[in-house]
């Protein structure tokens, strides 16, 4: 008992009786086989004598076979992944770069025809004019007949 635990008497349990199971002589006794049979042979038996001198003495017992390893490929599927990935990562850039290459080609082209637009334009404007002049004094031609002017009023 702990030593605190001094101010209660032990507790008193009940003896337990255990009786025997007797035979009965009816029950029928099967005669022992003439000689003893193992289904797969007597194991070998083992001793081992550890460091401090104790010998234990046991069956051997095969060690437990892990089950067969799948077979493993040389590369890892996600350096494949990752050697794919790269290879799409290319192509895209490179369909990016021909794609910028276009849309700069594409916008010198529209610039050069605006560019043509306004001197084939800007030369009809010219012509229009310059060919004007030399009809006459310049300006439009207005023939008046018979017309009155009061005070800077035209009556016409």
């Amino acid at each position: 008992m702990h030593a605190d635990n001094t101010h209660r008497p032990p507790a008193l349990r009940p003896a337990e009786v255990h009786q025997p199971t007797p035979i009965t002589p009816a029950a029928v006794v099967q005669p022992a086989p003439l000689a003893p049979v193992q289904p797969h042979g007597v194991p070998a038996v083992a001793s081992v004598v550890l460091p401090d001198g104790r010998v234990v003495t046991g069956y051997a017992i095969t060690p437990a076979q892990p089950a067969p390893v799948a077979h493993k490929p040389a590369v890892s599927h996600a350096a494949v992944n990752v050697a794919l990935g790269g290879v799409g990562f290319l192509a895209v850039c490179g369909g990016l770069l021909l794609l910028t290459t276009f849309i700069t080609a594409l916008t010198a082209l529209i610039t050069q025809f605006i560019a043509l637009a306004a001197v084939v334009f800007g030369g009809w404007i010219a012509v229009q004019v310059f060919s004007a002049r030399g009809h006459g004094e310049g300006g439009t031609t207005v023939n008046i007949r018979k017309a009155v002017f009061k005070r800077n009023h035209f009556n016409g």
